[in-house]
């Protein structure tokens, strides 16, 4: 594969940092397994006994997943460690 001035392995050593970035970033959560949680993960508010019902294996409260989600779509997919020349295509 041609990289232009890049040295050789670059573009691998580059996919294998971004992936060892997102893993940390999914580890630091520290979400317990097992069955419906009594109170949030995150915030340790207690969770309605009917979200616990109607959702299998429930970690976080409302509030919590609301939070979560307005924050993944606020993520910009920007490679850090690309190129100026890859960011600007």
């Amino acid at each position: 594969m041609v990289g232009g001035c890049s040295k050789d392995g670059a573009v691998s050593k580059q996919i294998e940092a971004s992936i060892n970035d997102e893993l940390a970033r999914m580890q630091a959560r520290k979400v317990p397994l097992g069955s419906s949680l009594s109170h949030c993960a995150e915030c340790k508010e207690q969770i309605s006994e009917q979200r616990r019902l109607a959702v299998v294996e429930v970690k976080l409260c409302l509030d919590c997943v609301r939070e979560r989600e307005t924050q993944h779509q606020n993520r910009v997919g920007i490679n850090r460690r690309g190129s100026k020349e890859s960011q600007l295509k």
